[in-house]
């Protein structure tokens, strides 16, 4: 969406709001002096993917086969995919994307993915696999996959919860307030999450016979019993 609105214009302020990867996807020259008409907010995708497919591997060291569930029209995916290859590379672990924008190739993913004998699977940050966060805990629940996601998707249903915990939606109104009272975007850093959580969903981890280990219970900042 960002890049479609900085397409349209070169002049018009734009204020993007947790977008992957501004700098890789080139809506913005660098996080400090973003140089051009964009600036706000990134939700650092391809060091959260990678964090979480970290995450999905210690949880269960059994894993070997991760689906990496992305929508290919996020241009941040792409980034984000790249990052997790040679984040497998160092896990043992061999990781293969299925691209979904919709529902119904949400269903057929998993669909290709018994077939395939994924182990596990890894959701991307995107609005519509967030949309669709329990749907997508319920199919992994039913191939009996573990899983990981967004702190939401935890709280659906999926195994583990890895994300940023700070309020970027809220601090992008600040952008707004400061390019109202006369700042330039191309002179506004763009702002990056700072604090991070951990969700475990206990109630998963019992249904799927996985053990989850205390060295991920002691950095959760919740568990769901």
């Amino acid at each position: 969406m960002t890049q479609a609105v900085k397409a349209a214009t070169k002049t018009i302020p734009i204020v993007m709001i947790a977008v992957g990867d501004p700098v890789g996807s080139g809506l913005v020259a660098s996080l400090a002096r973003p140089g051009g008409n964009v600036t706000g907010t990134s939700n650092l995708s391809p060091p959260l993917m990678v964090k979480r497919l970290e995450l999905l591997k210690e949880a269960h060291p059994a894993v070997r086969r991760v689906a990496v569930l992305l929508n290919p029209a996020n241009p941040a995916q792409k980034l984000s995919y790249e990052a997790m290859e040679t984040a497998a590379k160092s896990l043992k672990v061999e990781i293969q994307k299925f691209e979904v924008r919709n529902l119904g190739e949400i269903q057929s993913a998993f669909a290709a993915m018994a077939k395939q004998r994924i182990d596990s699977v890894a959701v991307a940050q995107d609005t519509i696999l967030l949309a669709n966060a329990g749907v997508i805990a319920a199919l992994a629940a039913k191939q009996r996959i573990a899983s990981s996601g967004n702190i939401e998707y935890a709280e659906a249903g999926g195994l583990i919860g890895y994300d940023s915990i700070t309020d970027i939606y809220r601090y992008s109104a600040t952008y707004v307030d400061k390019i109202l009272k006369g700042a330039k975007p191309a002179d506004l850093p763009v702002e990056q999450p700072s604090k991070f959580g951990v969700v475990v969903n206990m109630k998963t981890a019992k249904a799927l016979g996985i053990k989850i280990p205390n060295s991920i219970l002691v950095r959760a900042d919740k568990v769901i019993e």
